[in-house]
């Protein structure tokens, strides 16, 4: 049952991913919640007779990402203060023609379906009436990364109320600059931590992982475009100097405080 329902979600991600057509980056951001949020409600009903207990939790953890991603998405893109980031999206947007259109369409669909496959491989795992002792410590890696994401991104929204043109150093921005990205990464490191029991053969392994990968690059990337922009914004404060260089940027108690160098990052 497993190739239908990897043929489900890709029919899922390749409808809701095509939001891009209208503005391309609405390839990775509506139609990546879209995406995920739709898969976790449509996979979970082609096992329907046999999803139960921490894999149906682990589904709902992944609606209820989609979910948030979608609302904080849609808030950001109305909100007065992303104007500026929004045209510039439109512009960078308007260089991109047909062909490569398709082309990001086409990977963007295919990775969103490999990210949810670790949370499909329990499915159908659990469908075989095999155990799976390793989903309950990756849906507690989900939710602490959910958790995380969710509360760094009312920490920002907050401290930008009260003062829009300082950067943001409280609550869990004491401990990290990019927090939100930090929780993305953990969210998704326990989607793939759920399915070690479910991970079979060298196929599985390598398919499963996939996702966890190119995620974990993307948040690397983002991190590192994020810091070039602060420090265009920020850098001539002397308090937001003392901020970067004695808080980590990513990785709470680890000591890299810059991703400036690393520069095949893409973000």
């Amino acid at each position: 049952m497993i190739a239908p329902a990897v043929a489900l979600g890709l029919a899922l991600s390749l409808g809701l991913s095509a939001f891009g057509f209208k503005r391309v980056v609405y390839f990775v951001s509506l139609g990546y919640a879209a995406s995920i949020a739709a898969q976790a409600i449509f996979i979970p009903l082609v096992y329907r007779d046999t999803v139960r207990g921490w894999v149906l939790i682990q589904s709902a953890l992944l609606l209820a990402y989609g979910l948030r991603l979608g609302v904080f998405v849609t808030m950001r893109d109305r909100a007065a203060s992303f104007q500026t980031e929004q045209a510039n999206n439109v512009a960078r947007g308007s260089k991109v023609r047909g062909p490569l259109k398709i082309a990001i369409w086409l990977s963007v669909s295919v990775l969103y379906v490999l990210m949810f496959l670790p949370a499909l491989l329990s499915m159908a795992v659990q469908a075989a009436g095999q155990a799976l002792p390793s989903v309950p410590m990756g849906v507690g890696l989900m939710m602490a990364g959910l958790g995380i994401e969710t509360c760094a991104d009312w920490q920002k929204t907050q401290a930008k109320r009260l003062a829009p043109s300082r950067f943001c150093d409280t609550g869990l921005f004491r401990v990290v600059r990019h927090p939100n990205y930090f929780g993305e990464m953990v969210f998704w490191f326990g989607v793939w931590i759920s399915a070690l029991s479910a991970y079979h053969g060298l196929l599985t392994w390598l398919l499963g992982s996939i996702g966890l990968v190119v995620i974990t690059f993307i948040m690397l990337g983002s991190s590192r475009r994020l810091e070039t922009k602060q420090t265009d914004r920020y850098g001539a404060d002397p308090a937001y100097q003392v901020y970067a260089k004695t808080t980590p940027i990513l990785f709470p108690f680890l000591p890299f405080y810059s991703l400036a160098h690393v520069r095949w990052l893409r973000g």
